[in-house]
């Protein structure tokens, strides 16, 4: 928590800011840090009982934290008191891998020690805004920090959904959502997760997503800034994303999304490594400087089998280049890029870009807290994407995610009144279509529209199928097309759509919904025990997702694991009690009546009422 004192605290507006105004408040600044808070479990009882012996054993633990561990990871220990510490980070990824250092080394030390007189910690990690001073930070983000290691049992880690967000799976630990939680002293629930121990431990593939495929698929990871001001931070991945946008218009080519690229920005790797985690054969990648509002860039083609860099070039431009309807810069990098993979022209992007930074940041913002759990940062959503419509009514992205934002709404069960809901909804795919005809976002959320708030599956796949004709790269419109194809019995084909979604996105930060999804396809192709791993590897991150834990129930039924199902028919019915077999038929889309009254079946065998 913040010091109180009787003098006059300075409002802060800019990170970095140096306070300096003469009083107590001198020398902090208001900076970005990932903070690990450390709590001794039974801390009195352990002094109670060998005082001389918890002591030396917790001298010994902070000595190999400061000396050894915190160098190596970049932290700074910043307080340590006889049961407890708190070290900052500058970024997630070493923070998190210094906390299971930590869990390690409290477990080597406890060797030979009475099972009574052993120490065990409890951790939270969070990241946020903090006021930093070469003595200590201060700030709601430590306060949060502080309550999500109450939430741990001894020998956790529990982390906030900031920092679950920047971890890449199967790169970083594993998390479980533990649940929306009411922490004291903090006004808002939040979204809380359990770490599973074992940094870099990797699920087994699911899928054929990290085979390289035998045409050409290209990765653009976002471009890295040199000595840049914070404003300016994000147009890596703003270049990126139009960079990506324009070659997705070429059908020869498979683009992997930027939510994957994206999460492997400042985190350099092999590039065999690279190419393996995105499925990709080509990789483009570079970094660029900026003085004033002129942007130098250096780009390179890189083939991974090879490891060649087969094109590379500077390129110069201007921030308003970049912001502008069709960016110079861009266009200059996608000719380059298939010059070096083949002669042919390509389309150039039709997508118009966000005129400003920070409606860029939004919309990742708003597109990401939908998917969360907490009702509070899924309203705050759709805050965030009314804003953006409000401010920039002819761009065509934020009313499709609006659009997604109201089906997502009626899935979750918040709105009694579905038909006013589908209008609202086709109201924003409908002006984000009059804006740009060819947006294959839009279009392909209509169909998800159309599939789950109309039950129009002939009229969702025909929104999907013009989605894919625009862009075959678009993710989103393979894995919607996979829910749609599952309705209709098409359990092969649902899979096969949800395999390639997957593949354009293989390390997507909703990756949970993506396998939500693919649980379903596996599901209506009766692959069980992939519906299964699918549906709990979910579960894992978003524990209360409803159509998951119904799929979950059915396939366990179809499996011939009874109790198991029932067990999550109770998880089931705690969520939705009102849920009947009547009800869950009658929801159903035309045309996959055969499908819900096979799956209502299972659901009866588990206790869901008639």
């Amino acid at each position: 928590m913040l010091h109180k004192g009787e003098g006059h605290r300075p409002q802060i507006e800019n990170s970095n800011a140096v306070i300096s105004d003469g009083s107590l408040w001198t020398t902090f600044r208001y900076i970005t840090r990932t903070l690990v808070i450390l709590d001794l479990a039974e801390s009195v009882r352990l002094y109670e009982l060998d005082e001389q012996g918890t002591m030396h054993r917790w001298e010994a633990f902070v000595r190999e934290v400061e000396t050894q561990e915190l160098p190596q990871s970049g932290g700074r220990l910043v307080k340590s008191l006889g049961d407890g510490l708190i070290a900052e980070f500058p970024a997630v990824t070493p923070a998190l891998r210094c906390a299971v250092v930590m869990q390690n080394i409290l477990s080597r030390l406890n060797v030979g020690v009475p099972i009574e007189g052993r120490m065990h910690a409890r951790i939270g990690v969070h990241t946020a805004d903090v006021y930093f001073h070469r003595h200590d930070i201060y700030g709601r983000g430590v306060n949060l920090a502080s309550r999500l290691a109450t939430l741990a049992e001894p020998g956790q880690i529990i982390v906030s959904s900031a920092v679950r967000d920047a971890l890449i799976p199967g790169l970083d630990p594993q998390v479980e959502h533990v649940g929306v939680c009411y922490l004291k002293h903090i006004a808002e629930p939040v979204d809380a997760y359990r770490i599973q121990t074992g940094m870099g431990r990797k699920e087994p593939a699911l899928s054929n997503a990290a085979v390289l495929p035998s045409f050409p698929t290209i990765a653009i990871i976002p471009f890295e800034g040199q000595l840049v001001s914070p404003p300016h931070s994000v147009l890596g991945e703003l270049i990126a994303d139009g960079a990506i946008a324009c070659l997705s218009a070429n059908g020869m080519l498979r683009v992997i999304s930027r939510l994957s690229t994206s999460v492997l920005s400042g985190r350099p790797r092999p590039l065999g490594e690279t190419s393996a985690l995105l499925g990709a054969n080509f990789i483009v990648s570079g970094s660029y400087r900026m003085r004033g509002d002129n942007i130098s860039l250096i780009v390179e083609l890189a083939d991974a089998r090879s490891t060649d860099v087969i094109w590379a070039k500077e390129i110069q431009g201007n921030l308003a280049d970049v912001l502008a309807p069709k960016s110079e810069m861009v266009e200059s990098i996608c000719a380059g890029i298939i010059t070096g993979i083949a002669a042919q022209e390509t389309l150039r992007a039709q997508r118009l870009p966000f005129p400003t930074l920070e409606g860029f940041s939004l919309q990742l913002a708003g597109s990401t807290l939908m998917h969360r759990s907490s009702r509070q940062q899924f309203a705050h959503a759709r805050e965030i994407l009314e804003h953006l419509i409000e401010r920039y009514p002819r761009i065509p992205e934020p009313r499709a995610w609006l659009a997604k934002w109201y089906v997502l709404r009626v899935t979750r069960g918040l709105v009694e009144d579905r038909a006013a809901e589908s209008v609202r909804a086709l109201e924003q795919t409908r002006r984000a279509l009059d804006a740009a005809p060819e947006c294959s976002l839009a279009l392909a959320v209509e169909g998800f529209v159309h599939c789950h708030m109309l039950r129009d599956l002939e009229g969702a796949e025909n929104r999907l199928n013009q989605a894919l004709a625009v862009n075959p790269n678009d993710s989103l419109a393979w894995l919607f097309s996979c829910v749609v194809q599952g309705f209709r019995g098409n359990g092969e084909t649902a899979l096969a759509a949800a395999d390639r979604a997957i593949e354009l996105s293989p390390l997507d930060p909703l990756r949970h919904y993506y396998d939500a999804l693919a649980c379903s396809a596996a599901l209506a192709a009766r692959r069980l025990p992939r519906a299964i791993e699918l549906a709990k590897r979910s579960l894992r991150v978003n524990r209360d997702h409803l159509p998951t834990l119904r799929a979950l129930t059915i396939a366990q039924v179809e499996s011939g694991s009874l109790g198991e199902a029932r067990r999550t028919a109770l998880r089931v019915l705690a969520l939705e009690p009102a849920l009947t077999l009547r009800d869950y038929v009658a929801r159903a889309p035309k045309g996959s009546e055969a499908t819900r009254i096979r799956y209502a079946t299972a659901l009866g065998e588990a206790g869901i009422p008639a």
